[in-house]
């Protein structure tokens, strides 16, 4: 069985983007460990918008490099994992997640809240408004996957460079799918990426107001 090897702080602080892969096969029960570390990821309401692609055959992943600026990590990962978000997933999964959230020991007048709360909130958005919407709920379940993947002591590297209209039509997807990321999963090849640095807390982080310093 899959096991981490690496603590979640180590990952947090080592972690690069991988220039390039050795495209050496993942093990199956290590890919599943990884997904499942994103379907465990929070979303808003619990709907879980997100749905992913998992590409490893080779010409499969020669026609998505096609699609993504021809990078040639796309074609050199193990795996790579494409991130979408289902415009209509709210639709088609709203009585699916009350179900199972009545199973978890959801109250009853939670769930009733929830049943007309999500349709009123998600069925007003924009295209624009739901697309953003999309990118915040997929992107917490693929930086999940993300660090799973580097836990299990593999390399990855997100990626955002890619055409939308192209990676869709190779991977044949719905109208109502969005395509938020690709995750490319592997060991590396060759030298590592150098480590850009950080901005402290300083910086970046403020206490209770913008412009106060935390104590």
């Amino acid at each position: 069985m899959a096991s981490e090897k690496k603590s979640l702080s180590q990952v947090i602080r080592e972690r690069r983007s991988t220039p390039s892969f050795d495209g050496e096969p993942i093990p199956a029960h290590d890919v599943r460990k990884i997904l499942e570390a994103g379907l465990s990821a929070p979303s808003g309401y619990n709907i879980q918008p997100w749905r992913f692609v998992v590409v490893q055959e080779p010409e499969q992943k020669r026609r998505l490099r096609g699609a993504s600026y021809n990078q040639a990590k796309v074609e050199e990962a193990s795996v790579v994992i494409v991130a979408c978000g289902d415009r209509d997933g709210w639709r088609k999964d709203l009585d699916e997640m009350l179900r199972m959230g009545r199973e978890g020991g959801m109250p009853e007048s939670y769930a009733a809240q929830a049943a007309q709360s999500v349709p009123g909130y998600l069925s007003a958005f924009s295209d624009d408004q739901m697309k953003a919407w999309l990118n915040k709920q997929v992107m917490v379940a693929t930086t999940h996957m993300m660090l799973m993947a580097e836990a299990l002591e593999y390399d990855t590297a997100m990626m955002e460079g890619f055409e939308q209209d192209k990676v869709c039509e190779t991977l044949r997807l719905p109208m109502s799918y969005w395509v938020v990321s690709l995750l490319g999963i592997g060991h590396l090849k060759g030298q590592d990426k150098f480590h850009g640095g950080r901005f402290d807390l300083a910086h970046t982080v403020f206490g209770e107001e913008y412009g106060k310093p935390l104590k």
